[in-house]
């Protein structure tokens, strides 16, 4: 049985384990989402231990081990559950595309939030605008061009298996349809193959059930991805 700990009601980074756990069929429990399993308070204790407290969820525990961080629980999930290769190499090249996906997340995250988290939203309104901006026009197709030139047409991020960085990218996709909607309609076309990546994820059976499941929490304005009219911008030429 494996646990997860993630704040309840958004999705978040607590996200990227869960597509990887439902697409395998594993057994885990979302602990801050059962009260019989100990509920919110069941994290914060994680968070308040004296000793090697974890420093912000997604938290997974299997048996004795804790782990933090999306990428490292992933790169911990991915051969056992059969979402990424067992050997050395192929398994550092799958974490290496996960920290990307992780840049990636924590860039548009700031879009909204450029000046620091602690703020609201409606206190740094014009500088998450010009951020914005700065990001459709140029970070958005450069990440997206790479993911598509590393995946060189083919259907998958590690050539031909199927990982959990292909779930990963399908929810950068989905976040980034859901956030910016105008700016993605108009880059879409320029990244063929990213988009079947998202579109095969989606397909699965497990994933597509997931999907239409209670257990997918819907995207909202306090997540990570979140739809703020005046920020979906469309960069010029587009």
């Amino acid at each position: 049985m494996y646990e997860l700990y993630y704040w309840p009601g958004i999705q978040g980074r607590g996200e990227l384990v869960r597509l990887a756990l439902e697409d395998a069929g594993a057994e885990y429990v979302d602990v801050t989402r059962s009260e019989a399993h100990g509920g919110v308070p069941a994290l914060t204790r994680l968070l308040e231990a004296e000793v090697s407290p974890p420093f912000a969820p997604p938290i997974l525990k299997h048996g004795t081990l804790l782990l933090s961080h999306a990428a490292n629980i992933l790169m911990y999930l991915g051969p056992r559950l059969g979402l990424a290769p067992a050997d050395e190499e192929s398994g550092h090249r799958a974490h290496q595309l996960q920290l990307t996906v992780t840049d990636f997340i924590a860039e548009i995250h700031d879009t909204h939030h450029p000046i620091g988290s602690a703020l609201y939203y409606e206190d740094q309104k014009p500088e998450a605008l010009r951020r914005a901006q700065e990001f459709v026009k140029h970070r958005l197709p450069k990440f997206l061009s790479w993911f598509e030139r590393t995946l060189g047409g083919r259907e998958t991020l590690l050539g031909s298996e199927h990982s959990y960085v292909d779930l990963s990218l399908f929810q950068v996709v989905a976040g980034l349809r859901y956030a910016f909607p105008r700016a993605m309609a108009g880059a879409e076309p320029r990244y063929p193959t990213v988009v079947r990546v998202h579109d095969r994820v989606a397909a699965r059976p497990r994933i597509r059930e997931y999907l239409e499941s209670p257990r997918r929490l819907p995207f909202n304005e306090h997540g990570l991805f979140r739809r703020y009219p005046e920020l979906d911008v469309v960069a010029e030429g587009s």
